[in-house]
C-alpha cells in the first residue's frame, strides 16, 4: 500500500499548507461545528478533479501546461500560467511568513531570519537532492500533519454535536458564512495542486527506465497504473480533508467555545490555543505549521516552474541535475525567493493572501474546464479518456467552484 502512495498523498498533504490552516482555523473559530460538513462534501469533488489531472499526466507523459499548449491557443493558457505564478508566489510568501511566526512562538528569535532560512532550505532541497530521495523526504513530511489529529485528543470534544455538524449541513443566510464557505472550497480545491500532481506523474514515469506514457503502453500495464492513481488520489485527498476536518474541530472546541472568533493567520491560531488548551496542544499546532510549510512551499514553487517550463517547451523535472534544466530551477528559485522578498516588503501579508485566494478562485474554473475538455479527447488520451463517473465528478467540482467564485464576487466589499 505504501508503494502505491506518492503524487496523490503529497499533493493532498500540501493542500493543508499554513495558509490553509489559517482558513480552516477561522472556520472553526467563527462557526464552531457549522462547517465540518464541508470536508465531507469536498472530498469526492477533490478526488475527481485531481484524478483527472493525474491521468492526463500519466497517459500523455506531459504536464498540464504542455497538453494545454498542444490543444488550445496561446491566449488561453498563457494568462492562466501567469496568474498561477503570481498566486503561488504570494502563497509562498504567506506560508513562509507563517512558518517563521510559528518557529518564533516555539523558540523565540527574529521572524525575518527564519523566513530567509526556510526559503533557502526549501530551495536547496529541491535543487540538490535527487528526485527519488526528495520524494521520500516529502512523504515523511506528510506525517507532520498528524499533529492536528493529536491536538483533538488533547482537548474535550462533544462528539455528538461534532457528528451532527458533520452529517447535517448547517447553512446560515449570512454574507460572512457564505464567504467562509467560498474560502474553504477555494483552499481545498486549488489550481497549483492540479499542475503538481500531473507533473509528478510525469516524474514518476521518467524515473523508471524504459517506461512509456500509458497512451503507448499495453492495456494490462495501463490498468495497473490507473488503479494506483485511483488508490493514491483517494487516500491522498482523504488524508487532506481529514486533517482539515481535525483543524476545524480543534479550533471549534477551543477558540469558538471561548469566544475567540477572529483568526487571520495559522500562527495566531496556535498562539490563541496556548491559554485555552494547554502548552502541549499549542506546541503540536505550531510544530505542524512548520512541518506542513516545508511540504507545501516546494509544491507551490514546483507547480509554478512546471507550468512555465511546459508552456515554453523548456527542459524541466526534479529528476534532472540543476545544470541540465537551468531555466526550470531558475523558475523554482524565483518563485521561492520572490516569496521570501515579499515578506520583507511593505505589503500586508493578510491582504496579499486574500488576493492570492481571489486569483486562485478566478483561474481555478477555466483550468478545470480545460482539463475536463482535454480528458475526453481521444486524440490526446487515446483509449484512456475518462469514463462517465469521473466526468460527473469533475464537472460537478467545476460547477461548485464556479458558484463559489460567483458568490465571492457578489459578496465582495
Amino acid at each position: 500500500m505504501l508503494e502505491q502512495l506518492g503524487p496523490g498523498l503529497i499533493t493532498g498533504a500540501a493542500d493543508d499548507d499554513p495558509s490553509g490552516i489559517a482558513t480552516y482555523s477561522q472556520a472553526g473559530a467563527q462557526f464552531g461545528f457549522g462547517l465540518l460538513w464541508t470536508m465531507v462534501f469536498t472530498w469526492p469533488l477533490m478526488v475527481g478533479i485531481q484524478m483527472v489531472s493525474a491521468r492526463i499526466g500519466r497517459v500523455t507523459g506531459q504536464g498540464l501546461a504542455a497538453n494545454m499548449r498542444r490543444v488550445f491557443p496561446r491566449w488561453v493558457f498563457y494568462p492562466i500560467v501567469f496568474l498561477l505564478v503570481v498566486a503561488n508566489t504570494i502563497n509562498i510568501a504567506a506560508d513562509i511568513a507563517a512558518m517563521g511566526d510559528a518557529l518564533r512562538l516555539l523558540v523565540g528569535g527574529r521572524v525575518h531570519w527564519y523566513v530567509i532560512g526556510f526559503g533557502l532550505i526549501s530551495l536547496l532541497l529541491q535543487v540538490f537532492i535527487p528526485y527519488q530521495r526528495y520524494v521520500r523526504v516529502l512523504k515523511w513530511l506528510t506525517l507532520s500533519l498528524l499533529a492536528y489529529v493529536a491536538v483533538v485528543f488533547m482537548v474535550h470534544v462533544p462528539w455528538k454535536a461534532a457528528a451532527a455538524g458533520t452529517i447535517f449541513p448547517k447553512v446560515i443566510l449570512d454574507a460572512d458564512f457564505a464567504m467562509m464557505i467560498v474560502a474553504v472550497f477555494g483552499t481545498t480545491i486549488s489550481p497549483y495542486l492540479f499542475f503538481w500532481q500531473a507533473s509528478q506523474e510525469v516524474e514518476e514515469l521518467r524515473a523508471v527506465p524504459g517506461a512509456m506514457p500509458l497512451v503507448s503502453s499495453n492495456l494490462t500495464e495501463a490498468r495497473e497504473h490507473l488503479r494506483r492513481i485511483k488508490i493514491d488520489t483517494y487516500i491522498g485527498m482523504g488524508f487532506s480533508n481529514l486533517i482539515a476536518f481535525f483543524i476545524i474541530l480543534s479550533t471549534a472546541v477551543t477558540l469558538h467555545a471561548a469566544g475567540v472568533t477572529n483568526i487571520e493567520t495559522s500562527a495566531q491560531a496556535a498562539e490563541a490555543l496556548r491559554p485555552l488548551a494547554g502548552e502541549l496542544t499549542f506546541l503540536l499546532f505550531a510544530a505542524g505549521i512548520v512541518g506542513t510549510g516545508m511540504l507545501a512551499v516546494p509544491v507551490l514553487a514546483g507547480s509554478a516552474a512546471y507550468a512555465v517550463a511546459d508552456s515554453f517547451e523548456w527542459r524541466q523535472g526534479l529528476d534532472r541535475k540543476w545544470y541540465e534544466a537551468r531555466r526550470f530551477y531558475a523558475l523554482i528559485a524565483l518563485a521561492t525567493l520572490g516569496g521570501v522578498a515579499l515578506d520583507f516588503s511593505s505589503i500586508d501579508p493578510i491582504k496579499a493572501l486574500i488576493w492570492s485566494a481571489v486569483i486562485n478562485g478566478v483561474i481555478a474554473v477555466p483550468i478545470m474546464v480545460v482539463m475536463m475538455l482535454m480528458a475526453v479527447r481521444p486524440d490526446l488520451m487515446g483509449p484512456f479518456v475518462i469514463k462517465r463517473r469521473l466526468q460527473v465528478l469533475g464537472w460537478l467540482a467545476t460547477v461548485v467552484m464556479l458558484v463559489a467564485v460567483g458568490v465571492m464576487f457578489a459578496l465582495w466589499k
